[in-house]
Order: C-alpha cells, then sequence, then structure tokens
C-alpha cells in the first residue's frame, strides 16, 4: 500500500505593482492610459499654468481689501472694497437700513423652519411644512411691506437686490410647481377640451422668450383688468414668471407620469381610487420622485432668469451691481461687480444641486 501523497500548500498572493495601485496607479490608468490621453492631461495642466496663477493674484494677492473710498484701490488687483462699501445695497436694495431688521427676521423664520425638516425624528414636520406653504407667505408679505403692527409701509419698487432675487425665485417656484402639475395632468387628459386648452397653453408660453412674458406682464396686464384695478409691478412680474415656468414644469412632469408604468395605474383601480386619488396617492409620488432632477433644473434656470427683470424697472441682485457701477465714485470696478455676483449665484445653485441629489439619495427606493 502506498503512502497518500504530500499536500502542497498554496503560496500567498504576491502584491500588486506599484504602479497599479496608489496615486501613481490613479494616475496612470486615469491620466496617462493612453497618447491622446497624457497629450490631453498636458495641454489640461498647461492651461491652468497659464490661467490660475494670474487670477489668484487678481483676486487675492494684489487685491485691496480695507478703505472706505476709492482711492483705498491704487494695486493692480480687484477692488473688494468697492463690493464691502456697497453690500448693503446689493443684498437689501434700497430697502429701508432702519427697516432691513425686517427682512433679516422673514429669513430667519424660513431658514428655521425648513431646517427643522432636515431632521427626521423632529415631531411637528406636518404642522411645519404646513405653515411653510400657507402661513409664511402671509407673514412675509405683510413683515416685508408693512403697513401693519406698527410697521411702516416699504413700496416694492424699493425692494431690490439679492432679496428681491430670492423672492421672485422663490414664490415663482413654489406657485409654479402645482400649476404644472395640474397642467401636466390636462395635457394626458381623455378629455378633448381640457387636453387642447393645456395643449394651447404649455405651447403658448414655452415659444415666447422670458423677456417678452415680462414685457408683457408688465405693460399689457394692466389692459386685461377691471378699470379702476391696479397691480404692483412686482406682482405683475411674478404672475408672469410663475405662468412662463409653469408651462416647463409641466413638459417635465409630463414626462415622469409617462415612465410609470401601465400596471401602476391599473393597481391603483383595482384597490377602487377614483382618479384623483390615484394620482395623489399612487402614480404622482412615483412621476415626481423620477423627474426631480428635471424640476430642480428649472428651479436653477428660473434663480438665474429674475436677472431679466432689469429691464421693467426692478432692480434685482445684478440690477444693483450694474447701478453700483454706474456710480461717479466707483466708475470702473465692473469686473469686481460680475465676478461677485457669478460667486453668489454659483453657491445658490449648487446648494439647490447638492440638495436635490440628497432628495434623489433619500426617496431612491428601488425599481
Amino acid at each position: 500500500m502506498t503512502d497518500a501523497a504530500p499536500a502542497f500548500e498554496r503560496a500567498p498572493d504576491l502584491p500588486p505593482p506599484a504602479s497599479t495601485v496608489g496615486v501613481v496607479g490613479w494616475m496612470r490608468q486615469n491620466l496617462f492610459s493612453t497618447w491622446y490621453n497624457t497629450a490631453l492631461t498636458v495641454l489640461a495642466l498647461w492651461l491652468i499654468w497659464e490661467a490660475v496663477p494670474p487670477v489668484v493674484a487678481w483676486a487675492f494677492v494684489d487685491a485691496d481689501w480695507t478703505g472706505s473710498t476709492r482711492d483705498a484701490c491704487a494695486r493692480e488687483g480687484a477692488c473688494w472694497v468697492f463690493i464691502k462699501e456697497w453690500f448693503g445695497q446689493f443684498v437689501y436694495g434700497r430697502y429701508p437700513i432702519d427697516e432691513r431688521w425686517r427682512v433679516n427676521l422673514g429669513a430667519a423664520i424660513l431658514v428655521v423652519c425648513a431646517a427643522t425638516l432636515f431632521f427626521p425624528r423632529f415631531p411637528w414636520k406636518a404642522w411645519v411644512s404646513v405653515f411653510l406653504l400657507f402661513g409664511y407667505p402671509v407673514v412675509a408679505f405683510f413683515l416685508f411691506s408693512g403697513d401693519v403692527m406698527g410697521l411702516i409701509w416699504v413700496e416694492t419698487p424699493l425692494w431690490g437686490g439679492l432679496f428681491l432675487t430670492l423672492v421672485l425665485a422663490i414664490v415663482g417656484c413654489v406657485f409654479a410647481l402645482p400649476i404644472g402639475i395640474v397642467l401636466a395632468l390636462g395635457r394626458r387628459s381623455r378629455m378633448p377640451g381640457v387636453r387642447a386648452v393645456c395643449v394651447a397653453f404649455i405651447e403658448l408660453w414655452r415659444g415666447v422668450p422670458l423677456i417678452t412674458v415680462l414685457f408683457m406682464a408688465s405693460v399689457m396686464f394692466p389692459l386685461f383688468v377691471p378699470e379702476g384695478l391696479t397691480f404692483d409691478k412686482l406682482l405683475r412680474a411674478l404672475i408672469g414668471i410663475m405662468l412662463f415656468q409653469a408651462a416647463y414644469l409641466a413638459e417635465v412632469i409630463r414626462g415622469g407620469l409617462q415612465a410609470i408604468p401601465r400596471g401602476q395605474y391599473e393597481g391603483a383601480q383595482a384597490l377602487g381610487l377614483n382618479y384623483w386619488k390615484a394620482m395623489v396617492l399612487v402614480i404622482l409620488p412615483q412621476a415626481l420622485k423620477l423627474v426631480i432632477p428635471g424640476i430642480v433644473n428649472s428651479f436653477i434656470a428660473l434663480l438665474k432668469d429674475t436677472t431679466l427683470v432689469l429691464i421693467i424697472g426692478l432692480l434685482d441682485f445684478l440690477g444693483m451691481i450694474q447701478a453700483a457701477g454706474t456710480n461717479p465714485d466707483w466708475l470702473g470696478f465692473a469686473v469686481e461687480g460680475y465676478v461677485f455676483a457669478g460667486f453668489v449665484f454659483w453657491v445658490l445653485c449648487f446648494g439647490i444641486s447638492r440638495y436635490s441629489l440628497h432628495l434623489e439619495r433619500k426617496l431612491h427606493t428601488g425599481h
């Protein structure tokens, strides 16, 4: 009888080559994997070397930060003194200085109420949401306008700056979304009359630029209201922005409705739900979740498009920066103003985008 064959032990795995792991491996795989990737990497590095150091020198190294007049800007870099001296007007417009606390209070209420919605275990989420949708607009209107509880009246032509930009964007988004949902449902309706009206509305508002809508809202809208009834210029602009944005949101939401499988509609009918209950409880929650990127993209576009209200005499954030640049004491600093405006808009849009990604991850329950 022969002895059993000896067992061979498996040699331990060798470590991967040093050139394929770590920073070196990442660079070889992503930046220098082929000859054309290497050429593009070298070109990008050359462009960064040519562009970034001069910008950093202009914006930080050689910039002027202190002072209160243009005489303080004696260096070759940016004059951030201009931004510092006009910062109040950039934020509040021509809103009375002694009354700016009202804008700050309104913003603080909005931020605190919205922040509570981010805590999963906050017990009064439903009540806070109802207040934000129905109570806060009333509180904010009387707080900003005044003429109640001892507050002096502040006319809307004095509203401006970043404050006006956020008012236009937030009010436009909040009211345009439900209108867009109704239009999307109407466009998919089986009733020919309802469908025709919704299609005509959507195509009409999508077929004209926003600048034309603002002109029409400012000039033509008063001609279609009863005699003796007047609308504030800001209200006219808000109505035009809401209807314009609702047409675009309707098409975004319609895409989400068409993406819902037919079985979801049939399942809602099998449960005995009527049309509106099926839409509210089954279809719309799924459709809106699918089109979160499109809705957020429309909101970001609206935030940037609010700068067009300058053409009807409303000095929003960018309008106040342009007005400050024409001041005889501060001529020649338009570049600093536009850089500051671009930075503020980027921060706002980037924050909205990151929140939308968080919302997508939170609502992603699989399909």
